[in-house]
Parts: C-alpha cells; structure tokens; sequence
C-alpha cells in the first residue's frame, strides 16, 4: 500500500496536467496525463527502438548506504559479466531521476513507477527481465536512510514484482558526472528547491540507452510495450541485443 500523502501530491500534479490530456487511475495509483491518449500504444515488437548511447555509471549508495557502481550488473547493466548473478535476473532497466522533496512531477513519476511494477508482475516471464531503479539528484536531503522510508513507500511487497532499487550520490562530486553524462540538469533555488524537467532511461541488457522519456510520455503501458520490445530483440538474436 502506497501512503495516500505522497499518492495525493501524485493527484495534483496531474490535475495541473493541461487539459487535452485525459487522467486515469490504475491499480489504485494516483491519476496521470496518459500517451495512449493521444496515440495508440504500438504492439510490442512492431517497432525498433535504436541504441541511442551507453548508460553511464558512477558512485552511488544503496539504501543500506554501501557504494555502488550504477553500471553494477544488478542495476544499469544486467548481461554484465556476473557469475553470482541468476540468468532470469538479467534483463532490461527504467532508470527515473527524482528527488523526494519535489512537490510535482516526481510524485507523478514515483506513481508511474509503481504503476509499471504493477503492471509487470502480471506476467512473471516480464517481471523476471525487468529492473525499476530511482536515483536522488539531492544527496544532501535524499542520504540512503530517506531513500529507504522512500522505497517502503512505493515499493510492491508482491514477490513476483520486479526489483526496484532506490539509490543516491554520497555527494555532488560524484552526482555531478551522472548528471551530466544523462543530461540531466538540476537548478537549486534560493529556498532549496530543486528544478528540473523529468527523465527517465529505457537501459537493454547490454547497458545502452534504447529510450528517453519526459513525463508526458512516461505511460506504464508505454514503457512496458518498449521493454516487452526490447526482450523480443534479444530473444530473435540467441538471447543478445542487436548492435
């Protein structure tokens, strides 16, 4: 069960959404300006999303507070070599870039996340090849304690949802890179707040970026047609993604 708070906060930003966009709810979750309804969502395999670059990697923290490499194989690159890494753990990731003090679009977002995680443990054989990971651009607030109560608030407790990690930066040293590479901008503004414009990474199993999304078209069924996409790719090619 996600807390009604952070689930309402989901609920105005998307009543602020403008008006040629039609809100729905799903499994419960908050309402939120959808793609399909300006476009059909195409049948997964149908199309080709073209590698667009490599994933980036950097230091973060886990929400245990252990140093991580975002290109570790259970996060952003999960065909990595990785022999204590379980075949059927290996797949495609949705990197999302929030902040948990934003009082907009990242509720939105954290909401999609969730939405999609639902939608994914509907079919076992998806969930298993699928990784949700959000990453803090706000190291100072967002230290891996708050990640932790973040993730208790999102998170699935239903085991055959797929994995969804909760990271952050042990500082701006080292967020910066990331930032950069992701083409992510953050301005701090004088009473602390964060602005910045939604992004979220569609990574394939050999840790390149397949697609970029804005919140607009941040859909669950979108992004799960893109991942079911991808796995068919990788299935028609002896299990590797094309180049």
């Amino acid at each position: 069960m996600r807390p009604a708070s952070l689930l309402g906060l989901a609920a105005l930003a998307a009543a602020a959404a403008p008006a040629a966009r039609h809100a729905v709810a799903h499994e419960g979750h908050a309402p939120r300006p959808v793609a399909a309804a300006i476009f059909p969502i195409p049948a997964p395999g149908s199309y080709r999303l073209p590698p667009i670059k490599r994933a980036a990697g950097g230091t973060v923290l886990d929400e245990a507070g252990r140093p991580r490499d975002l290109l570790a194989p259970d996060l952003l690159a999960p065909d990595l070599p990785a022999p204590d890494l379980p075949e059927v753990a290996r797949g495609i990731t949705v990197l999302a870039l929030i902040y948990t003090r934003c009082g907009d679009v990242c509720p939105l977002a954290s909401a999609d996340m969730a939405r999609l995680q639902d939608l994914a443990a509907k079919d076992p054989a998806v969930a298993r090849r699928t990784r949700l990971v959000s990453l803090s651009f706000d190291p100072e607030h967002d230290t891996p304690e708050v990640m932790r109560s973040f993730a208790a608030a999102w998170r699935s407790a239903d085991p055959a949802a797929p994995a969804w990690a909760f990271l952050t930066a042990p500082g701006r040293a080292e967020l910066a890179p990331i930032l950069a590479a992701y083409g992510q901008r953050v301005d701090a503004g004088p009473d602390g707040s964060l602005t910045h414009v939604f992004r979220a990474f569609l990574i394939d199993s050999e840790g390149r970026v397949r697609n970029i999304y804005s919140l607009d078209f941040f859909e669950p069924a979108l992004v799960l047609a893109d991942i079911r996409t991808l796995l068919l790719e990788g299935a028609g090619s002896g299990g590797r993604q094309g180049r």
